[in-house]
């Protein structure tokens, strides 16, 4: 443990973690088992207890990272629509990306801002509006102001507990990602209760 720990250290002080951020970012873009907040986090924790990384880099580049990964994603769905695999075609994943269709189609904003910070969420509504007829520059703004809110948030995040366990920077990551984790499950479930009392509603 303690030589992770200091194996973590030393790629915090290198110029090689924003690339890793970079590539885990857009990455977390397609795959929801890519841990790009929990690295973010951790960084911004560490950047306030060691000094490095510089969260004046780290947040821009996880920011232009995510718009890169989600447009990707954009565009993969105006490639191969939502029928093309058979995950897409599952009951549950069906489901979603039909919820992701009517909420672009009614308040595309607040969903484009929103699904950022839900992992599966932003992959639907990402795909979704690839396939529909939304408007890639209109796409493009929405999910680059959304990439800036989601690395700043999480940025901060660990900023704020490396801020109060200086000194100790083990610490100030391991609870930092736990709050994170906690904070992101009580989102997922916030808008899941949301969105199902407004689904309820339109019947």
């Amino acid at each position: 443990m303690e030589y992770i720990a200091d194996a973590t250290l030393v790629l915090a002080a290198s110029p090689w973690v924003y690339v890793v951020v970079f590539v885990l970012t857009v990455l977390d873009a397609f795959f929801i088992i890519v841990p790009s907040e929990t690295v973010v986090v951790a960084l911004g924790a560490l950047a306030l207890s060691t000094g490095s990384p510089e969260l004046a880099v780290l947040i821009p580049v996880a920011a232009v990272a995510a718009t890169i990964g989600d447009s990707l994603t954009f565009w993969l769905g105006r490639t191969v629509g939502l029928e093309r695999f058979a995950w897409m075609r599952r009951p549950r994943v069906a489901r979603v990306l039909g919820w992701a269709g009517r909420s672009l189609a009614e308040r595309a904003a607040a969903v484009l801002l929103t699904a950022r910070f839900i992992p599966f969420g932003r992959i639907a509504v990402n795909l979704t509006a690839g396939a529909s007829a939304f408007a890639y520059p209109r796409f493009l703004a929405l999910t680059a102001i959304a990439g800036v809110c989601w690395a700043s948030y999480n940025a901060l995040i660990g900023a704020l507990f490396g801020s109060w366990f200086d000194g100790n920077p083990v610490l100030a990551v391991a609870i930092s990602v736990s709050v994170a984790l906690v904070l992101g499950v009580l989102v997922d479930r916030a808008t899941a209760r949301l969105t199902t009392a407004w689904n309820s509603r339109r019947k």
